[in-house]
């Protein structure tokens, strides 16, 4: 009788948790749509785990659910009128299977009751796929399922960007083996995907991938500016060509970072704070905290978001005396104020500021001791980066509409070694005079400082300071029906006005000489289109179609009078307009097995650049590609998925920065060029704790017809101009991933390893160095739960050195001399709590 009385005990208690959070009434605000939309919002909003049965349901119409109920009648309510129907399997988990049909019987027989019995082809209840894992690449603007989506699409968890520690752009970059970069430092970086690539520092030319933030644009022509991705949803990576959907600037492919919405039905605070330690280097920390107020009963809410880093140095300068230069701060934060305006308007409010100060270069050169670098000035940098929003949307169920308007301000300063090489070496040895000073380049620079006088070598070193401002407003405005029913269509305009200034300053000592620099302005008035339609119950077409018209205007600063006054030297003007069209085929001959055909094409405006003492204009290029792959299995469901990809472009008219005769940094039309690019990954699930994934890329490229402008430039070694820069001929990434409980706590260990092949510096003699071929590696773990947790972070694991980028300064000759090494092996402890 105990033993009895202690089972129903037990049975009781362990009801009520059940029974408690069916009947507990929560708030709820779900738009009507697909299945596929709603069910990620009801089940975040519920706190449960709702999954699906039958893949079919997934585009099946629902209703909305709005105001304060419980679990059940809330998931009831959505599925009122639909063939689906909710099946209570615990006290945190649902299952949504397909409506039985009505079976008829003589009314004085009573029927045995009838359960369901899984179809074929379709997994059975105990395995069932939850609603996160059917993949939406709102990046498409139409929320197409992946499914559905022709081309290659990369989707980054943000709990797994974040997973062992923020690094901003390069958590990305670990991820991916299609997005390369360049390491001239943080908030210097170009990015790269799919071997379009174009040179290795910011100059006038536009990116050639297009960064955003949810569905604002990040920049125009500056660099990345790798502001750290704390309070992520998610990062979608859609190689390009882009040209359709998102315009200038999309050539290699768009990478869109969506931050996590305000959510007003709940206050949570979040803190995060790490220390590491480098071998060989200084110690570092960071701290962050996150915050979601809820404001008011209307559904309005507030997201913050604040951090403050500090990335110790690890290359030393024993010319200066200097040990771990290379120290880099940042600080930033990002707020979200969002306001429901009724009959399902909804208004976003933000703003972002973020600023990178780096101490030092973190170059090293490369005959010298390991980590060091003999410089004779320091080379600080600062980026600071802000940005405003307002974006307003409304729903009306099968149709969205979203304007989003942003104003950006982004600053970037950056200081250059321009010693004579010979002057670095007398400084190691010898201590007294030095004639005036012999000509850098196109500036000679005992005519810019007279009277010609015995200098002192302290005064000796000579640097070069360059400041690049931008100033963007960009608007777009669309309206769109979500995929659904085999139909899916967007069409909008923007409006983008960008102002980009570079100035230049020459010191040598106490004197300085400003040197010309450009102002480059473009106002791009764009519309566009694109559907997806079913055609046939296992092919899905789509095809697109944007015109956009630009004016370009620039005009160069500082010059000389002489020159300001033969103003077509100078200044420059024109209108551009250009048209891209886009189409693509997605078949389903086999289950899980899907076969796509694409075609896109992508551009950039031309501008004008600094060349000497003039102007040089660069026209406009444009790539056209095709793509082939292939995808089985999906993503997070089967046992095994993989893709595999092709593509061929065709790049007219690159634009490209490298070295001229006279030492400097200029922009031109190389000529053109073609890249052949194979890509493919895999992943595999044995167990629900265990996942492996393998992902490798292949770029041949080669720029085959030069320019008659700049063949003089490469007359010394037209045989060193062969590949497209900064692109590594291939890539391996690999990763491990595994998560289990022990006790009341969760336990995640991810372990990951990278190779990056060989690549060259840039285009032209000077720019021809090599870099690359290295591995990078990593280990993170976490222990606890939603509310604390410990990390530890194990980078560069083997304490290698590699070289990710050649360039150190490129107004130094021999530029040969010095390379980029990898951050040595670094370890971070840190800590988490939520309220």
């Amino acid at each position: 009788m105990p033993s009895r009385l202690c089972l129903a005990a037990a049975s009781i208690a362990l009801c009520l948790p059940a029974q408690a959070l069916a009947t507990e009434e929560r708030a709820f605000d779900v738009p009507k749509g697909s299945l596929s939309t709603a069910l990620p919002l009801i089940s975040r909003q519920a706190g449960v785990s709702i999954s699906v049965v039958d893949a079919r349901l997934w585009q099946a119409r629902v209703k909305p659910v709005r105001g304060r109920m419980s679990i059940e009648k809330a998931i009831q309510r959505m599925l009122d009128g639909s063939d689906a129907r909710a099946v209570r399997v615990s006290a945190t988990s649902w299952r949504i299977e397909r409506r039985p049909a009505p079976i008829r019987v003589a009314r004085a027989v009573a029927s045995p009751r009838q359960v369901p019995q899984p179809r074929a082809r379709e997994p059975s209840n105990d395995m069932v796929a939850a609603p996160h894992d059917e993949i939406i690449v709102t990046a498409s603007k139409t929320d197409l399922p992946l499914s559905h989506f022709a081309g290659v699409v990369t989707k980054l968890d943000g709990g797994d960007l974040a997973f062992g520690g923020e690094r901003g752009m390069d958590s990305i970059l670990s991820r991916t083996a299609t997005v390369s970069s360049t390491h001239l430092g943080s908030g210097r970086n170009k990015l790269f995907i799919r071997g379009i690539a174009d040179s290795s520092f910011t100059g006038p030319t536009q990116s050639t991938v297009g960064q955003y933030l949810g569905d604002i644009r990040l920049s125009y022509n500056a660099p990345d500016p790798d502001l750290r991705l704390y309070d992520i949803d998610n990062v979608e990576i859609l190689e390009g060509p882009q040209g359709t959907l998102y315009g200038a600037g999309s050539l290699g492919g768009i990478i869109r970072v969506v931050p996590k919405a305000p959510d007003p039905r709940e206050m949570s605070v979040q803190a995060i704070a790490g220390l590491s330690i480098t071998q060989h280097g200084a110690p570092g920390g960071d701290i962050a905290a996150i915050a979601n107020l809820p404001v008011g009963d209307d559904g309005h809410a507030l997201r913050l978001v604040g951090y403050m880093l500090t990335d110790g140095g690890y290359i030393d300068n024993p010319l200066r005396g200097q040990n771990d230069v290379n120290r880099v701060h940042v600080r930033g934060g990002r707020g979200t104020f969002r306001i429901e305006a009724g009959d399902d308007w909804t208004v976003d409010f933000g703003g972002i500021y973020q600023a990178i100060t780096s101490d030092d270069a973190q170059y090293a050169d490369k005959d010298g001791p390991p980590l060091t670098r003999a410089s004779m000035v320091e080379q600080n940098a600062t980026a600071r980066y802000g940005m405003g929003t307002i974006v307003v949307m409304k729903d009306w169920g099968d149709l969205y509409f979203q304007s989003s308007n942003a104003f950006i301000d982004h600053r970037l300063f950056e200081r250059f070694d321009a010693s004579l090489p010979e002057a670095r070496q007398a400084a190691d040895i010898s201590n007294g005079g030095v004639p005036a000073p012999p000509s850098v380049g196109t500036v000679d620079v005992a005519r810019l400082f007279a009277p010609a006088q015995i200098i002192p070598l302290n005064d000796v070193p000579r640097v070069l300071d360059q400041h690049n401002a931008t100033r963007m407003f960009v608007s777009e405005n669309r309206l769109s029906r979500p995929y659904r029913d085999g139909l899916g269509w967007v069409v909008g305009a923007s409006f983008i006005d960008n102002r980009a200034r570079q100035n230049r300053e020459y010191a040598y000592g106490p004197l300085q000489a400003i040197l010309p620099g450009v102002t480059n302005r473009i106002t791009e008035f764009t519309g566009y289109a694109e559907a997806t339609v079913e055609v046939l119950p296992d092919l899905i077409a789509s095809g697109g179609l944007r015109l956009s018209h630009a004016r370009l205007g620039g005009e160069a600063e500082g010059v000389s009078f002489a020159l300001a006054q033969a103003n077509r030297a100078t200044t420059a003007s024109r209108d551009e307009t250009d048209l891209l069209p886009s189409f693509a085929l997605l078949a389903t001959p086999l289950h899980n097995v899907r076969l796509y055909a694409r075609y896109q094409e992508g551009f950039r405006p031309g501008g004008l650049a600094v060349d000497g003492n003039f102007v040089r204009r660069f026209l406009n290029d444009q790539v056209r590609t095709w793509e082939a792959g292939m995808r089985f299995g999906d993503k997070g469901q089967s046992l095994l998925d993989a893709s595999i990809s092709i593509s061929h472009s065709r790049w007219r008219n690159i634009q490209a920065d490298f070295i001229d005769s006279a030492g400097f940094p200029t922009t031109a039309n190389i000529g053109d060029g073609r890249i052949t690019s194979l890509s493919g990954a895999v992943a595999m699930r044995p167990t629900d704790a265990l996942t492996f994934e393998l992902g490798a890329v292949y770029n041949h490229s080669r720029v085959d017809d030069l320019s008659p402008q700049i063949l003089p430039v490469f007359d010394a070694a037209p045989a060193r101009l062969g590949r497209i820069p900064n692109v590594a001929s291939h890539a391996v990434r690999g990763s491990v991933n595994y998560a289990t409980v022990i006790g009341d706590e969760d336990f995640r260990v991810n372990g990951w390893a990278n190779y990056i092949g060989p690549s060259r510096l840039g285009i032209g003699p000077v720019l021809g160095e090599s870099q690359g071929d290295y591995v990078d590696t990593g280990l993170a773990m976490r222990v606890g739960n939603d509310r604390r947790g410990l990390s530890l972070t194990l980078t560069n694991l083997f304490d290698s050195r590699g070289n990710r980028f050649s360039l150190g300064t490129p107004f130094v000759e021999g530029n040969e001399g010095f390379l980029t090494p990898l951050r040595p092996r670094t370890l971070r402890v840190a800590i988490d709590v939520a309220y």
